[in-house]
């Protein structure tokens, strides 16, 4: 069953999440596309009474519902499926349950992407066998490089610019949340910009504003000029404050 250019220009991208039924609208007329994150498409369910084919390879599967063709002396009609159809699939060791309608639109692509219960154990096979002060080196190393894993959840920053107790002159604004499921640690980057020289000092953001259970501060640099940028990463046990 070939992908035909067409379908990959007009594909409109759908988010499904494991263990809980996911509504979506898929083409009756072209192939419809589902990427499985992080692993692989072990299975498709469907009813096979009914007129669908349905291809997977690695990550990728393929769902096509079959046009009916009748010839009445010559005068071809074709019958697009309406009926809706439930698609289990098993990505990843999980199952996605597909509740979904035929419709006339484009080709559609539907991203199942990893849920909680992934994250966790991702996150405890990639931080389990470290020390704690190895698991900050590794997740502050992963934030100031921008590399963030992608087992780590993230969590919509603070809005705006605020001000700590002993920083005159200098602002803070969350760039970058993260919950990190699975190890009971979240963490934080911040942008610090000063409207005059200040010398920064780690324990200055051992502040409650920044949260309550604060175990790691790491800046990557200690000495603004003025209209510079620093950068500071805090690593917290629990969730975001």
């Amino acid at each position: 069953m070939a992908l035909p250019a067409v379908a990959l220009a007009q594909a409109q991208p759908i988010v499904a999440l494991p263990d809980q039924s996911s509504a979506i609208r898929l083409s009756n007329r072209d192939i419809n596309h589902l990427i499985c994150v992080g692993g692989e498409i072990e299975d498709v369910k469907f009813s096979a009474e009914k007129a669908i084919a349905v291809e997977r390879a690695g990550a990728d599967a393929w769902i096509k519902f079959l046009v009916k063709e009748t010839d009445d002396a010559g005068q071809v009609t074709r019958s697009f499926v309406t009926a809706p159809s439930e698609f289990f699939v098993a990505c990843n060791g999980a199952i996605y349950p597909l509740y979904a309608e035929p419709s006339d639109i484009p080709a559609q692509t539907v991203t199942l992407v990893p849920g909680t219960k992934h994250h966790a154990l991702a996150n405890s096979q990639l931080l389990g066998p470290l020390v704690e002060e190895e698991r900050a080196v590794s997740i502050t190393l992963s934030l100031l490089a921008d590399r963030i894993p992608a087992s780590f959840s993230d969590v919509a920053p603070r809005n705006g610019a605020f001000l700590l107790p002993g920083l005159d002159g200098a602002e803070l604004i969350e760039r970058r949340a993260v919950q990190i499921e699975g190890a009971g640690l979240s963490a934080s980057e911040y942008l610090i910009r000063a409207a005059q020289p200040v010398h920064l000092d780690e324990r200055l953001f051992l502040d409650t504003a920044l949260g309550s259970t604060i175990f790691a501060v790491t800046l990557d640099r200690f000495d603004l000029k003025p209209n510079e940028t620093a950068r500071l990463i805090v690593l917290r046990r629990g969730e975001q404050p």
